[in-house]
């Protein structure tokens, strides 16, 4: 009994008007996030600058200049961080052979993603959750392997919040493993990326969700004159790019063309982030990416995962992709100076609140579906346990056809409900959830007899 009252206090949910918020946080969490520290964040991104070029191609044999002194570098810090956690963070170079493509890389090029992997605690649970930004850099030419390209917003940025989310978690324990990238190739063809998510559909990792940090730095608008230091884009496919021509009929049949697994983690993304971080405004964009652009997590989707990129409001274009020069009295390069610091530890912070809330959770429940055997204006959701921990309950969660966002939150412990709204003017979800609070990814049911 003092367990259901337990768990009726800490399950306690309120209607915003776009979004529901659990009331209770996780005061663990809540402090992680309070020691992101902007002073470290503009530590790690000048320390990028400082190697002048971060070119995929550039040198790699200088200890102070190119991307060799670069990656020496932040394998260095992460290991700093694997002794502060007592060696559990595990540290290594994810080395390959990138082949010359005739375009961007001119010649074959032994390449290095930086990595660091926090093993779950529990050995049921086999779920991998990936953060990255791309630590290499480019000046105007795409080429051009020589010229000074600081990179401080694109992408030392996202970097520099691997870093320090690898800092801060490593201290604590999670069910789930969490990885931290610093990745390469991004700016020569998403090079980097599309090896290690190669390696982790070889090598049979349930990665979960995967999230790219790239230019999260800047906030303001360039040519626009916008200024917003509070919001953040997140991109997201809603039909994942994988789909089968059976899947794509039965998307089309039950209306799922909104509820890829991509798309239910931005939502996710936005309810955990704005639960926990004050003054932050989660933009849903539904794209991929930015129009006719691309980034690290594409290479995700293209292997089957979800994978979301975090990107700032506004980007400054003077600021990317600029040889460092004055024109007209114009200032053109991404220099660190005009990256926002406290925008990136926002960022950084918002990252930490939803890794660290799914990570922390159980996993997701098992084929979950909406029961189709008869025809009624009720709707019956059934479900299995994870193999994992078991969960304290189950959210069914409900919105309106027209909603981005889920509505409603039904707290529930059986894995079988009827409810007295119809599948056809709802969609629905479900996610696990422990005793804390924690919730799980959501699942988007499938019909079920």
């Amino acid at each position: 009994m003092k367990f259901l009252k337990l768990i009726a206090l800490l399950f306690i949910v309120q209607q915003a008007s776009a979004q529901t918020t659990i009331i209770k946080k996780d005061m663990i969490i809540k402090n992680m996030i309070d020691e992101v520290s902007e002073k470290n964040i503009e530590a790690s991104v000048r320390k990028l600058v400082s190697f002048g070029t971060r070119h995929t191609l550039s040198d790699t044999l200088s200890k102070t200049s190119g991307i060799g002194a670069a990656r020496n570098w932040l394998k260095s810090e992460f290991e700093k961080y694997s002794k502060e956690s007592g060696g559990r963070l595990k540290v290594e170079f994810d080395t390959f052979v990138q082949p010359a493509d005739g375009r961007r890389v001119t010649k074959d090029a032994t390449l290095k993603n930086v990595i660091a992997i926090l093993p779950g605690t529990d050995p049921t649970d086999n779920r991998v959750f990936i953060v990255s930004g791309h630590y290499d850099s480019r000046a105007s030419g795409a080429n051009d392997a020589t010229s000074a390209a600081p990179g401080a917003v694109d992408d030392a940025s996202g970097t520099a919040v691997s870093l320090e989310l690898a800092r801060v978690m490593s201290k604590q324990k999670y069910n789930a493993t969490i990885i931290f990238v610093a990745v390469v190739g991004e700016e020569q063809g998403l090079y980097g990326a599309a090896h290690l998510a190669k390696r982790a559909k070889a090598e049979g990792w349930n990665v979960v969700a995967m999230i790219t940090n790239d230019i999260v730095g800047n906030t303001y608008g360039g040519e626009t004159n916008l200024k917003d230091n509070r919001s953040v884009r997140v991109f997201s496919e809603g039909v994942p790019v994988v789909e089968t021509k059976e899947q794509g009929a039965l998307r089309i049949s039950i209306g799922a063309e909104n509820d890829g697994p991509a798309r239910e983690f931005a939502r996710y993304v936005k309810e955990v982030a704005e639960r926990y971080v004050d003054q932050l405004d989660v933009k849903m964009i539904y794209r991929r990416d930015r129009y006719l652009r691309g980034g690290d997590h594409t290479a995700f989707s293209q292997e089957g995962f979800a994978a979301v990129r975090f990107t700032e409001m506004n980007e400054n274009f003077d600021r990317q992709h600029q040889d460092v020069r004055v024109e007209k009295g114009r200032e053109y390069g991404d220099l660190p100076d005009f990256a926002d610091y406290t925008y990136i530890q926002k960022v950084g912070r918002m990252n930490l609140a939803v890794l660290a809330n799914i990570a922390k959770a159980p996993a997701e429940p098992l084929n979950v579906g909406i029961v189709t055997s008869d025809l009624t204006n009720n709707t019956t959701l059934k479900w299995e346990a994870p193999k994992s921990t078991k969960p304290a309950g189950y959210y069914i969660l409900m919105r309106e056809t027209v909603s981005p966002y889920w509505e409603k939150k039904i707290f529930v412990t059986e894995t079988q409900v009827t409810l007295p709204y119809s599948k056809d003017n709802y969609f629905f979800g479900l996610q696990s959830v422990d005793a804390e609070g924690h919730e799980s990814a959501i699942i988007f049911p499938k019909p079920m007899r």
